[in-house]
């Protein structure tokens, strides 16, 4: 069975864990491809990873996967663009109250705790889960 104490070797004090390049690389693959296949998701992968690479720091988690992710959106989008997949009378409205939407959600993350924070993304996870089943 896997536990996070079986990535205690991955992520020693020597070498430090982000000095294991090839290892970073590999999750940075897998989770550009689930987001190009899908359009999105590779957000709840990341998450939960970089929980474990930080050690369970929530919020760092959260951000750091925003910062990672934009660069990988941005090569979504242009994919997409390119094939003619864009509806631009969604895409533009949407976007503004993203952006609106993220500011605001950034602003509280500060302000949450972190096991209410881990409580409310596992339950995003799970609600998500179930809805693609049925």
């Amino acid at each position: 069975m896997i536990t996070f104490s079986n990535f205690d070797s991955v992520f020693d004090d020597e070498p430090k864990w982000y000095e294991k390049w090839w290892f970073l690389i590999l999750i940075g693959l897998f989770i550009g491809f689930v987001n190009g296949f899908w359009g999105g998701g590779g957000g709840m992968l990341c998450v939960p990873v970089l929980g474990l690479l930080l050690r369970g720091d929530e919020k760092r988690a959260h951000a750091t996967t925003i910062f990672v992710m934009l660069p990988l959106c941005i090569a979504s989008f242009v994919v997409y663009l390119v094939e003619g997949f864009v509806d631009w009378s969604l895409a533009t409205p949407i976007t503004l109250s993203f952006v609106v939407g993220g500011a605001i959600g950034a602003l509280a993350l500060k302000r949450i705790n972190n096991v209410i924070l881990q409580l409310i993304f596992a339950f995003v996870i799970i609600a998500g889960g179930i809805r693609l089943v049925m």
